[in-house]
């Protein structure tokens, strides 16, 4: 009899221990590149406090906030990240830059921010090639609309956007998020804003930066994945006045891309795309393209990254 209690208990604390388990979020291996040690989500959120571009800089560069845990330099300290600001018209950009020598310094991502009507904007961050493989894309998620929203949302709503695509990464729908109410969005907005261009770089560092040992993958990992509630990646460029203006100011480090070649070349191996016809509730069919990444990881195993776009079918 005893024993028949032992077995329910083992039972009951391994079901336990199961569904512990399936709460956990899923999380890919690292890819080897160093955009595993910055977090795109982490500056969007930063950039969401900030009451100012330079305010933004300092808050990227705090250890607690558990945002940059680059080290390009190999210096065995944490690099500083410097905002440059580009404005044209109604659209502008910040550059999020590292200094990696005297003669050489890398853009990390740079966030493009566009408005486009009265108190309304958009905006997305977009990872460096060099760092993360491909250019990487994360723009805010309205997690209540997205579990409202099905494919035959209206436009005015979302997810369309001005392309007429529906974007989702992981099965999560890309709401487009008006970030008017964002204090630097105000700010940058403002009549009297003038641009900020930071006054940091290899040489010069602000008094109150601290450098810090950059943490190990497996203990940064689950800091940087705190920020990925509220931020999607999706795979269409909404802000697209920004390229122009991006473009010939993009600064890449020769260091940079030799030393990373390898991995790099090793994350754009493998890929899949698969196409599919999807039906809506309201009869509408969609064209879904589903391209898989399979990248092998530091530690030997493959983790894969899933990013699906979704058209309105031609009839």
């Amino acid at each position: 009899m005893k024993t028949n209690y032992y077995l329910v208990g083992l039972i009951v604390c391994m079901g336990l221990a199961t569904t512990a388990l399936r709460a956990q979020p899923v999380q890919a291996d690292s890819t080897a590149l160093p955009g595993d040690n910055f977090s795109l989500e982490g500056a969007l959120e930063m950039f969401k406090k900030a009451s100012s571009p330079e305010a933004f800089e300092q808050l990227l560069n705090k250890e607690e906030n558990s945002v940059n845990n680059l080290d390009l330099d190999e210096d065995g300290n944490t690099d500083y990240i410097r905002v440059v600001n580009k404005k044209q018209g109604d659209v502008q950009v910040f550059i999020l830059q590292v200094s990696v020598s005297e003669k050489e310094s890398q853009d990390v991502a740079v966030i493009e921010l566009e408005k486009n009507g009265p108190e309304k904007a958009i905006l997305q961050i977009t990872g460096d090639e060099d760092l993360y493989g491909e250019e990487t894309i994360v723009e805010p998620t309205d997690e209540a609309a997205a579990s409202e929203t099905s494919l035959n949302a209206s436009p005015q709503r979302g997810p369309y956007d001005n392309t007429g695509e529906y974007n989702t990464f992981s099965s999560q729908a890309g709401i487009i998020v008006n970030v008017w109410g964002w204090p630097c969005v105000r700010f940058v907005y403002a009549p009297a804003y003038t641009v900020w261009v930071s006054p940091w770089g290899w040489a010069r560092r602000p008094v109150w930066f601290r450098p810090w040992r950059p943490l190990g993958w497996a203990a940064f990992r689950p800091v940087r994945y705190r920020y990925h509630h509220h931020y999607a990646v999706v795979h269409t460029r909404r802000v697209v006045r920004a390229r122009p203006i991006y473009r010939p100011v993009r600064v890449t480090s020769v260091t940079v891309r030799t030393r990373n070649q390898v991995a790099v070349n090793n994350y754009r191996t493998t890929r899949r795309t698969q196409t599919r016809t999807v039906t809506a509730p309201s009869g509408r069919r969609y064209q879904a393209t589903r391209r898989t990444t399979t990248v092998q990881g530091a530690n030997g195993r493959n983790a894969s990254r899933t990013t699906t776009t979704v058209r309105k079918k031609r009839s």
